[in-house]
């Protein structure tokens, strides 16, 4: 989902560090960004005066360009580090980046691949996957899906794929998420359980998932892919929440 974040609460210690380490790095791009005493602060690509009581002026309000789902086959590199890492302190992962794959069984023309990624607040991943890349359905296939997402749906997401679950008695969907999207929200808990009621398997990506996307959807250039640190630990807390909201 576009702006999302992730729920927090006091616990672990490897969180705490995540946190702070999180933090460290959105503090020194705020210094790098904060205009010194008496020069300008660019908006917008200008120069508007700094507020200093005389001749200040409000800045316009910036223009977000259309809303668009971007789609393809190997995503950047860039987006995949920093949107999937399973941190729960998640400033700035305000989009969600879907990678999917779909076999429709024998004589289908193969698998499907590829990543899906929404921006702003128009539209979601999860929606746009079945009005672009599985438009249409054929109840005499067997639809096996498995999508790997930087964060589990919204509870408005859930309620609809559990509906889609439930009219297409032969399509097969697991969700393996990085983190859990405000998880202690009560309609977020409720709308997983229903999704997980509907037939969806539901649990958090392991550090081999990471892998395996970095190997196949992302641009690697043929470079290895290191794990963070903590990525272990961060699984095994957001996979103990998951399953508190699924018993």
């Amino acid at each position: 989902m576009a702006d999302r974040k992730s729920s927090s609460s006091g616990g672990a210690s490897s969180r705490l560090t995540v946190r702070r380490k999180d933090r460290a790095e959105n503090e020194a791009k705020k210094e790098e960004k904060t205009p010194k005493e008496g020069e300008n602060a660019e908006v917008n690509g200008t120069n508007a005066p700094v507020e200093n009581g005389e001749n200040s002026e409000k800045p316009e309000p910036m223009e977000l360009p259309p809303f668009e789902i971007i789609t393809g086959d190997r995503m950047d590199p860039f987006f995949f580090k920093f949107q999937f890492k399973n941190v729960e302190y998640s400033s700035g992962r305000n989009k969600t980046f879907l990678c999917y794959l779909v076999d429709q069984g024998p004589g289908s023309g193969g698998l499907l691949r590829g990543f899906i990624e929404d921006e702003h607040a128009s539209g979601h991943a999860e929606e746009a996957f079945f009005q672009q890349v599985l438009p249409n359905y054929d109840p005499a296939l067997k639809y096996t899906i498995t999508w790997y997402m930087s964060s589990s749906p919204c509870a408005a997401c859930a309620a609809k794929l559990a509906e889609i679950l439930k009219s297409r008695k032969s399509l097969h969907l697991s969700i393996y998420s990085a983190r859990l999207f405000e998880w202690e929200e009560p309609e977020i808990g409720a709308g997983l359980k229903a999704l997980a009621a509907a037939g969806c398997k539901l649990r958090m990506m392991k550090p081999l998932d990471f892998t395996y996307i970095w190997d196949t959807l992302a641009e690697n250039d043929e470079q290895t892919f290191t794990l963070w640190e903590d990525c272990q630990e961060n699984y095994e807390y957001y996979q103990d929440k998951l399953a508190e909201i699924l018993q």
